[in-house]
């Protein structure tokens, strides 16, 4: 088993409004349109964490993550998910992280320009392990940085410092960053 641990855009952070779209920690976790190139290596059992996007004067923390369980397409993910289907909010926000309408075609709401590399290999997951209050996310936003330091044996004063945009982790790696988040969970 391996994982990979990947930063969110800039203003993605639930602690702030942020709904997830992509990943969505849900009943069943998937990843299904960002970050195609760490969804194109991964295999079923790997770990994939995402780290909240930076927000001026935030500390950026890690959210949470999911063993993959299987790679489908986005068509396979329409007809398989119907809640997680891309739709714009009243608020304009965007829900769901599924690219393509019932025909397979790019729906209008997804306005990404490599349409043809982000339609492959949506993840569906199991094992979620995510922050979800914001006690647990003011926790991890005081301890991300130390406890990057300590998976990646690296020291830095951001979390670009110590994983960059993003990060193969080996299992050993995925073990710690799985504890700890479930100790700030309890």
């Amino acid at each position: 088993m391996k994982g990979y641990i990947y930063t969110m855009y800039a203003g993605a952070d639930p602690g702030h409004g942020w709904v997830l779209n992509d990943p969505i920690f849900g009943k069943t976790p998937t990843l299904g349109a960002c970050v195609p190139h760490i969804r194109r290596h991964v295999e079923e059992g790997d770990y994939i964490f995402a780290v909240s996007g930076r927000v001026p004067g935030e500390k950026q923390f890690v959210v949470g993550g999911f063993r993959v369980a299987e790679k489908i397409d986005a068509l396979a993910a329409f007809k398989r998910f119907p809640e997680y289907r891309m739709t714009r909010r009243d608020d304009g926000g965007i829900d769901g992280n599924i690219i393509v309408g019932p025909d397979g075609s790019q729906v209008s709401v997804d306005t990404h320009s490599n349409f043809a590399a982000r339609v492959k290999n949506y993840i569906v997951g199991r094992d979620p392990v995510f922050l979800e209050t914001p006690k647990q996310f003011e926790t991890a936003r005081n301890q991300t940085i130390q406890i990057l330091g300590d998976v990646f044996d690296r020291s830095g004063r951001r979390v670009f410092d110590i994983i960059g945009r993003h990060r193969r982790m080996t299992d050993e790696q995925v073990q710690h960053l799985v504890s700890w988040i479930h100790e700030i969970k309890r």
